[in-house]
C-alpha cells in the first residue's frame, strides 16, 4: 500500500482548498478528526505550509470532488508504478552516538551470560558489527581488559521484551536440537518473569564445598561427660592444709627466733 508524503502538510492543504469533511481528510492522511479541526481552528500545525497532493501525483482533481459530493466516500492514496519495490529495507539497529561506548559492555555481557544467541541475535539486539562480537568472543578486541560485562536493558541499548524474544528463540533451538540443558544453561534461556518465578535452589559456597559430610568425633565429649565433677559441697576441703604443715610452721618461728 502506497504511504502519503508529508501527511499534516497535506490535511492543512485539504483543509484550505477543498470542502472535504474532517473525518475524510483524517482519514486520508491517517490522522485523528479532531486533530484535523485543530489545523481547522489554527490552533494545530502553525506555521506548516501546505503541500499539494494533486500536484505531487498523490491524489486527483476527479477524487477530490466526488468526495466533496458525498461525504461518505473516502479518498485513496494514487497509485505509482514508480514507487513500487522501494520500501524502506530495515538495516542495523541505530544506536545513538552517546551509547556507542557502551556496546562492547552489552557485547560481553551477551556473550558470558546467553553464550547460546548467535552473532546475529546480539547484532540485532545492541546494533553492531559481527566482527565486534567475533573479537569480543575470542577476547582479541583491543580493549578487552578494561571491559565489564553490563545488561544492554540497563544502557538502554535494547528493550527486555527484545532479549527475552532471543532468548526464546535460542531455547527453542535448543530444544529442536535436543541438546541437554543444565540448570543454570535453563534459566538463562527463559524468560525475565519465568526466571524470576522458579523455585531457588540451595547451593553450597564453593568456600565450604565438601565440609557437609564433615562431622566432629563424639569419643572425646564422651570422656568428659564421664569424668565425675569435683565434690564442692564441703567448703573446708578447700582449705586443708597438708600433713606436717603446722610442724613446719613451728620450726620457722623457732629459726626466726634464733
Amino acid at each position: 500500500m502506497a504511504k502519503l508524503l508529508h501527511p499534516k502538510a497535506t490535511a492543512v492543504w485539504l483543509v484550505d482548498n477543498t470542502t472535504l469533511t474532517f473525518k475524510q481528510i483524517a482519514d486520508f492522511v491517517g490522522m485523528h478528526e479532531l486533530e484535523v479541526q485543530g489545523i481547522a481552528d489554527g490552533d494545530v500545525a502553525v506555521g506548516v505550509k501546505g503541500f499539494d497532493p494533486v500536484a505531487n501525483n498523490q491524489l486527483t482533481q476527479e477524487e477530490i470532488d466526488k468526495a466533496e459530493q458525498n461525504p461518505l466516500l473516502k479518498l485513496h492514496v494514487k497509485f505509482n508504478p514508480a514507487a513500487s519495490g522501494e520500501e524502506k529495507r530495515r538495516g542495523p539497529r541505530y544506536t545513538p552516538l552517546s551509547k556507542r561506548q557502551d556496546r562492547p559492555a552489552s557485547i560481553l555481557w551477551l556473550v558470558k551470560f546467553h553464550p547460546e544467541l548467535s552473532d546475529g541475535q546480539i547484532s540485532k539486539l545492541v546494533g553492531t558489527t559481527k566482527p565486534t562480537i567475533q573479537a569480543i568472543r575470542e577476547r582479541t578486541h583491543w580493549n578487552i581488559a578494561n571491559i565489564q560485562p553490563i545488561d544492554p536493558v540497563a544502557l538502554g541499548l535494547c528493550k527486555q521484551s527484545e532479549l527475552d524474544a532471543a532468548v526464546q528463540k535460542a531455547a527453542a533451538k535448543r530444544a529442536a536440537e535436543g541438546s541437554v540443558m543444565t540448570d543454570d544453561e535453563r534459566r538463562k534461556l527463559v524468560s525475565t518473569e519465568q526466571s524470576l518465578g522458579m523455585d531457588i535452589e540451595p547451593k553450597i559456597p564453593t568456600a565450604i564445598e565438601g565440609l557437609e559430610t564433615f562431622t566432629l568425633s563424639g569419643s572425646h565429649d564422651a570422656d568428659e561427660d564421664k569424668r565425675p565433677e569435683p565434690d564442692i559441697t564441703d567448703a573446708d576441703s578447700f582449705f586443708n592444709l597438708p600433713a606436717g604443715g603446722a610442724d613446719d610452721d613451728d620450726e620457722d618461728e623457732d629459726d626466726f627466733r634464733r
